[in-house]
């Protein structure tokens, strides 16, 4: 899948004079470009049509979720999707706006300004801008690699507490209650639990058939997207309910504009101040979403991922977007695995995906005015309901005890900490049970009746060890190392199999010195076997073999055997 260089270094050294090295790195899309062709044309075509109508609602129910114009969610995926598709890494991603980016960028600025209001959107806009600035400097530093350290399980339980918070979020909406937004979750129930008796039966059965019609089209009509589904269903049942007079369901109203409109976010660095924390955590957070999702996608394409330059993508993306009426984009799980499955061949079909949408923006955007409030919030129901990966969550409390507290602390965190410091504080918990691991590793008496019977019987005690040996880890082995020689103190021959220490430090080194030294003053030698090579450059740039003694050092299992077999022979009187 990856552009052939004897095809398109030709072209770029014809472009740029630094040839395809330079290139591939300013004009990365030119690496891949000659390779388009009348069928892949077709292909990508045929890819952004259907992208282009499953954008279509999505973005709209995006915005409402960020507390932003609905106008806004739809401008949100045509400049940030072309720019990210042709700055990017990936061949199949699609960027745009995003459910949990969407809700991180509520919680972030709804304490410093109402959503919708002008002072909210400038934020929003601002925001943004820091966003792009900053994933551009991570990926021009190249530190594309820091998105490992936000684990597998720190996403399933965010993404589940973000998924809490969706359903929470949009209740007013979907019952026809008017309730100030605000991003405590208890404060939410909390308001729409006092205003019980003012619930609106026509617009919660909006949104009732909406999750429907959503639902049934899925299982009988896999071929439409199911947003679309819900969304004629719930805004048809509006119409009829107005038309024949018997009850009035509010709408989004009318689009002021289908272009995306120049914007300016705000130059004021008390805003840029009260913002930087959010939007450190929301960089973060939006790279290891779109990442991830190209990841998995590329690997199932055999497509390889430069995560530099997706980070460079994803950035450039988002400080366009900052200036054309967007707020934070990222990739899309969604509509990334819609292009795939629609047959996309090249990154052109997320650029027509976000051109059909303008024409389809030009077309439609009269009718945007019967869109219900109660049918994006049944929309988003479905979708919050998809982010909470039940199979995924059960899995990890079945298997990993440690990863399953990961889970529960980041989830627990995403429903009662700022959403910003949510993310940060699961980093925080997989970096605790990192170290726990990594400081603790397991010294464990093993059998080897091939070594034993080299010694007479108690004369020699066989551990390995499973970790590196380094400053952090040696306090634990010496303990655990003393508890087993407590065991047996009077085996003459103490073998440490070493197979399982990839890396050792001055203080592993130092505590292997000290063990030698401590077994010599008892009468009895230490052995090391599977030393590889890396450990044994170590110790003797540290000098700590001669403390250990070469000669009872080995890289083979075997030539300890016969060492200490030697050692163990009786020696002939003269």
């Amino acid at each position: 899948m990856t552009a052939s260089p004897s095809r398109s270094s030709p072209i770029l050294r014809r472009i740029l004079p630094n040839g395809a090295g330079y290139a591939s790195r300013v004009l990365p899309f030119l690496t891949w470009l000659p390779r388009v062709d009348r069928a892949t044309l077709r292909a990508d075509l045929l890819a952004g049509l259907v992208g282009g109508c499953v954008v279509l609602p999505q973005g709209i129910a995006y915005a409402t979720l960020a507390g932003m114009p609905p106008e806004y969610g739809l401008f949100s995926a045509i400049v940030p999707a072309i720019v990210a598709a042709l700055w990017g890494s990936s061949w199949h991603q699609v960027s745009g706006p995003t459910n949990t980016i969407a809700l991180a960028v509520f919680a972030i600025v709804t304490p410093m300004a109402v959503p919708g209001s002008e002072m909210y959107i400038r934020l929003v806009l601002t925001l943004t801008l820091m966003v792009g600035i900053i994933q551009l400097a991570l990926g021009i530093a190249r530190l594309g690699a820091m998105v490992n350290f936000i684990s597998f399980t720190v996403i399933i339980g965010f993404t589940a507490g973000a998924g809490i918070l969706i359903i929470v979020g949009q209740l007013a909406n979907f019952l026809g209650l008017t309730v100030q937004a605000s991003s405590d979750i208890v404060e939410t129930l909390a308001r729409v639990a006092a205003q019980w008796r003012a619930i609106d039966p026509a617009t919660t059965s909006v949104g009732l058939v909406t999750m429907a019609a959503a639902w049934t089209g899925r299982r009988f009509l896999p071929q439409v997207p199911f947003m679309i589904t819900g969304l004629l269903a719930g805004t048809l049942l509006a119409w009829l309910y107005a038309r024949f007079g018997i009850a009035h369901v509010r709408t989004i109203g009318a689009l002021p504009s289908a272009i995306p409109q120049l914007s300016a976010p705000s130059a004021d660095f008390a805003d840029w101040r009260r913002l930087a924390p959010g939007a450190v955590a929301l960089a973060a957070l939006a790279l290891a979403q779109a990442v991830s999702v190209a990841r998995a996608v590329a690997i199932r394409m055999g497509q390889r991922l430069d995560a530099n330059q997706e980070f460079i993508g994803q950035g450039l993306s988002n400080i366009a977007g900052s200036f054309t009426s967007c707020f934070p984009s990222s990739g899309s799980f969604n509509r990334i695995g819609v292009n795939v499955s629609a047959g996309a061949r090249t990154p052109l079909a997320a650029v027509f995906a976000a051109l059909f949408l303008l024409l389809l923006l030009l077309v439609l955007a009269p009718f945007a005015a019967l869109l219900p409030f109660a049918t994006m919030a049944g929309l988003l129901f479905i979708v919050a309901w998809g982010l909470i990966d039940f199979a995924a969550i059960r899995s990890v409390a079945r298997t990993l005890t440690a990863e399953a507290w990961v889970l529960g602390i980041t989830l627990v965190a995403t429903l009662t900490v700022q959403l910003e410091f949510a993310i940060l504080v699961g980093v925080l918990a997989s970096f605790f049970v990192y170290l726990q691991r990594t400081t603790r590793p397991r010294v464990v008496r093993v059998a080897s009746p091939a070594l034993e019977s080299a010694a007479p019987p108690g004369a020699l005690d066989v551990l390995r060890i499973e970790g590196s040996l380094f400053f952090g880890a040696t306090d634990h082995v010496r303990d655990r190392f003393d508890a087993e020689r407590a065991e047996r103190p009077d085996a003459k021959h103490v073998l440490l199999l070493l197979s399982g220490v990839n890396f050792v430090d001055v203080a592993g080194g130092q505590l292997l010195a000290e063990c030698a030294n401590a077994l010599r003053q008892d009468g009895a030698t230490l052995w090391l076997a599977h030393l590889r090579p890396a450990v044994r450059e170590v110790l003797e740039r540290g000098s700590y073999m001669q403390a250990i003694g070469t000669e009872h050092a080995f890289d083979a299992e075997a030539d300890a055997f016969e060492a200490i077999k030697a050692a163990c022979a009786p020696t002939e009187a003269p």
